[in-house]
């Protein structure tokens, strides 16, 4: 159950007049309506990453955001607050790279050996890439980022925005069949 602050929130906003300031925990705001984060008056966006700023290996970065108008937050008694959101967390493994790895040496597993795969690696290696069906293959494969880093981290893109983000399936995304179906 949600709590009542937003609606609340938002009657108040909606009947205020002038430059009246609501003090509100800034934490409980929900809405994206209510604030904007990352606060864009601040950089906090890793150049080298492309991803934002201390993005830790659980996908979760703390960042600087700004309230809506008329709204001030009672933690730092000004409209930014600073919130946890969801990110990509990269370890250095560039896109592009292993996308020419796999085009020009993918017959020797150089591109799988980069990625941390060594028994992938080694078996494209000694079969010439799976007679270069294996090669093929993981071209499609690393392109589309099905086959990531071994780590588990997200490739290094060279631009900010639109990404890829594949829903797997597993014990927590498997719908079980009802006996109303």
């Amino acid at each position: 159950m949600f709590p009542v602050l937003p609606p609340l929130l938002l009657l108040l906003l909606f009947f205020a007049k002038g430059t009246h300031q609501i003090n509100v925990d800034c934490n409980e705001l929900q809405m994206m309506g209510q604030f904007m984060c990352p606060d864009p008056g601040r950089r906090q966006i890793d150049p080298r990453t492309q991803q934002l700023a201390g993005c830790t290996k659980e996908g979760r970065a703390r960042v600087w955001c700004i309230a809506a108008n008329e709204i001030n937050c009672t933690e730092t008694g000004n409209a930014t607050f600073s919130r946890e959101i969801p990110c990509k967390w990269t370890n250095g493994y560039h896109l592009d790279t292993t996308l020419l790895l796999s085009v020009f040496l993918g017959m020797f597993g150089v591109d799988r050996f980069y990625l941390g795969y060594p028994g992938i690696g080694l078996l494209k290696f000694c079969t010439l890439g799976g007679m270069f069906l294996g090669q093929l293959i993981d071209i499609v494969l690393i392109a589309l980022q099905v086959v990531g880093p071994a780590d588990g981290s997200a490739y290094v893109i060279p631009y900010y925005g639109a990404g890829i983000h594949i829903v797997r399936s597993d014990n927590m995304t498997y719908r079980l069949p009802r006996d109303d179906w």
